[in-house]
């Protein structure tokens, strides 16, 4: 029987996958919600959806990067049913939900893993972690949960701004991110369809949680420009989905992936990390916008 692995919301780390599960003779499937919008990879069939019917049958993976809202997990408001059903046949074997590690909410920068609790401190952990909580509530789901660190890559890293002119370092004492890249995600999953464990939670992250000032200053150096000055977290007059971000301190560990899973990050810090960015974008071609005079 052919593995067929369905994506529900084809995004950026879908699109990482995809081509490891196609090359391996898979077939994959995914969701999005406008065909006029979506990143096409060869060999994936896209679906409108929601709006054409979406059928389980024959799906022996699932991966769900759908962010829940305040309506709750648009997956499960859809298709929870459906789930239920073929968690009770003999076709479904592994099912991921892609969550974040804001489900641990604060911990002015002391380390949480797995076993951390669960206690979100901003609007959107708690609706992952109530999404979580309605994943796991489906009996005899195949289910993973991957708590991801902030997401880069080709595409998501920080040359663009920098380039532009637009890029500021804001600081804030004592905060510091986890991030991972995007191709350590998708080998993180392909460990896991290789290795199933239903009801493991890993955590997606890095070896080294670091100030978002170093990381956007290492970017400046690899590109050769200036370092931006330092603007102070209290001045940045940041929008307030920007200042939740710095709402949550912690440090995140990843020991799980490594022990369990086998997993040897490919970019363990960001220093690896972007220097990868840095060589796959087409950064030659990139025209800043034109300076205009104003009155």
């Amino acid at each position: 029987m052919t593995k067929t692995l369905l994506c529900l919301g084809f995004g950026y780390t879908a699109r990482a996958l995809a081509p490891q599960l196609l090359q391996a003779g898979w077939k994959v499937i995914g969701t999005t919600r406008s065909a006029d919008d979506a990143v096409p990879v060869h060999g994936v069939e896209l679906i409108t959806w929601p709006g054409a019917p979406l059928s389980l049958d024959g799906v022996t993976h699932i991966l769900s990067s759908v962010g829940p809202t305040a309506e709750g997990d648009p997956v499960l408001n859809e298709l929870a049913d459906a789930l239920a059903e073929a968690a009770q046949g003999d076709t479904l074997e592994w099912v991921g939900y892609l969550s974040t590690t804001a489900v641990y909410g604060d911990h002015d920068g002391a380390w949480v893993d797995e076993d951390t609790a669960v206690t979100p401190s901003s609007q959107r952990g708690r609706w992952r972690a109530a999404a979580e909580t309605g994943w796991q509530a489906i009996p005899d789901l195949p289910l993973h949960i991957f708590r991801l660190a902030g997401i880069y890559g080709p595409g998501r890293g920080p040359f663009a701004k920098l380039m532009a002119g637009k890029a500021r370092r804001i600081v804030k004492p004592g905060q510091v991110f986890s991030r991972i890249h995007v191709d350590d995600i998708a080998q993180v999953l392909a460990a896991s369809i290789a290795r199933p464990d239903p009801g493991a939670i890993y955590n997606l992250c890095d070896d080294d949680p670091a100030p978002p000032q170093d990381v956007l200053g290492f970017a400046a150096e690899l590109l050769g420009l200036p370092v931006p000055a330092e603007v102070p977290f209290d001045e940045a007059g940041m929008t307030p989905m920007a200042r939740s971000f710095y709402g949550e301190n912690k440090r995140v560990r990843n020991q799980r992936i490594k022990d369990d899973l086998g997993v040897d990050l490919l970019y363990p810090s960001y220093r690896e990390g972007l220097r990868a960015v840095r060589a796959a974008e087409d950064l030659e071609t990139f025209v800043p916008p034109q300076e205009t005079t104003g009155v």
